[in-house]
């Protein structure tokens, strides 16, 4: 045990040793090691805030939920074949559709209708914010969005049913409309002439969410929002429908679809004229294609790097074993085993690798607080993130350094002592 340790100890400090002595020619051969490093960790980090990040906001869409919309998201919407024009012609939902499907729907724990027109105007005394987006919702809906309320309340149920003018309004909105956001509660606004009074300020949600802006919305009951537009002239309009618990998705949506199908009164040879979208997975495969192209990326870039290091590594080795070769006679005459002298090269080639390689685990680290204060979600480094980064770092300082090690430990002790 003591054996390892002094070898251990001897290689650390032979590496660093090397370090301080041949600065320029260490750091140009460890520059390729950092640099890996850099783009694998840096990637991988990033990849894995994502995931941490797009896990949270997908809780803003709601848990185990539906839509039925006209629109079918698997098909996209690029090229010259996508057939916009069959589903443009669809029917819109309506609000009697709700209804229905809550008497007919055994699989569904709540469902809402969810209607917006975007690019809208607010006015409040004579300041007018442009481009905000106006949702309209049934009372369903705060319970299958993650919507926090900071100030004031939501919207009762009285309110939905009576069609009251009364509103909540996003954090960025009541920010820009009156400077403080807490003063938005009890505010008259108007949009389109209509007058509304806020009773709710919804707490701020970040850029970068899925399906939703709360920053930038005034949302209101669909009663009220009936007075000024129609269900089929919006830009968006669809029915969100919430599984009960215990309940598969797939299950959910072939009752859907059979219950749509009574209630747009389609014939069994006829199409049908709505989708029935599962958005957790469609955002999740958008997702999952975005981040596997970014780890490719960053695994190719790392490991051209990495390759590149590994050679000056062992660059380095080879002219520290010739270097050296005195030194090794001495201590394979007075007893040195071939294996101590493989292991302490060994080491040393792996020392240098690591040291590389934390070079580059701080570059990631500034990295990450420069990004952080720029992208919608923080970035950190993952303690298993750090462990693969030393477990590449010490496998490729192995591997780089085999070659001369094996050349130290097989030297003729009398011949390498006579070497000058």
């Amino acid at each position: 045990m003591f054996k390892l340790l002094g070898i251990l100890w001897n290689s650390f400090k032979m590496a660093l040793q090397e370090l301080k002595v041949n600065k320029l020619r260490t750091f140009l051969s460890l520059f390729g090691i950092t640099i890996g490093i850099f783009c694998i960790i840096g990637v991988l980090a990033t990849i894995d805030s994502l995931k941490r990040y797009t896990k949270n906001k997908m809780q803003s869409i709601g848990a185990k939920v539906v839509w039925i919309d006209k629109w079918n998201y698997a098909d996209g919407a690029d090229g010259p074949d996508f057939p916009w024009w069959k589903y443009y012609k669809r029917p819109a939902n309506k609000y009697a559709d709700v209804a229905f499907l809550k008497s007919n729907s055994h699989q569904s724990e709540n469902i809402a209708l969810f209607l917006q027109s975007r690019s809208m105007s607010v006015d409040y005394e004579s300041t007018t914010l442009q481009n905000i987006s106006f949702y309209s919702v049934t009372n369903d809906f705060e319970k299958i969005q993650d919507l926090k309320i900071q100030e004031g309340r939501y919207i009762s149920e009285s309110e939905f049913s009576d069609g009251s003018g009364v509103c909540v309004i996003g954090y960025k909105n009541a920010e820009t409309l009156f400077g403080k956001p807490e003063l938005a509660v009890g505010k008259r606004i108007s949009i389109n002439g209509k007058k509304m009074t806020i009773v709710g300020l919804i707490e701020s949600q970040g850029s970068g969410g899925f399906g939703y802006d709360f920053d930038h919305c005034v949302l209101v009951s669909y009663n009220f929002f009936a007075t000024m537009f129609k269900a089929d002239n919006v830009d968006r309009n669809y029915i969100i429908v919430q599984a009960k618990e215990g309940v598969q998705i797939e299950g959910l949506i072939d009752e859907l679809k059979g219950n749509m199908r009574q209630l747009r009164k389609l014939s069994p040879q006829q199409e049908d004229n709505f989708t029935v979208n599962d958005v957790s997975k469609f955002f999740g495969t958008i997702i999952d294609g975005f981040l596997e192209k970014l780890n490719l990326g960053g695994w190719a870039i790392a490991g051209l790097s990495l390759v590149v290091g590994a050679f000056g590594v062992a660059n380095i080795m080879f002219v520290t074993v010739r270097e050296r070769t005195s030194q090794i006679g001495l201590k394979k005459a007075i007893g040195a085993k071939k294996k101590t002298i493989l292991t302490e090269f060994l080491l040393e080639s792996a020392f240098l690798c690591i040291i590389g390689g934390l070079v580059g685990l701080f570059f990631v680290w500034i990295l990450t607080l420069a990004l952080s204060s720029i992208l919608p979600f923080p970035i950190f480094i993952a303690p298993n993130i750090i462990g693969l980064a030393l477990s590449l770092c010490t496998v490729l300082g192995v591997l780089s350094g085999i070659i001369p090690a094996t050349i130290a430990a097989r030297m003729d002790p009398v011949v390498a002592i006579r070497t000058k």
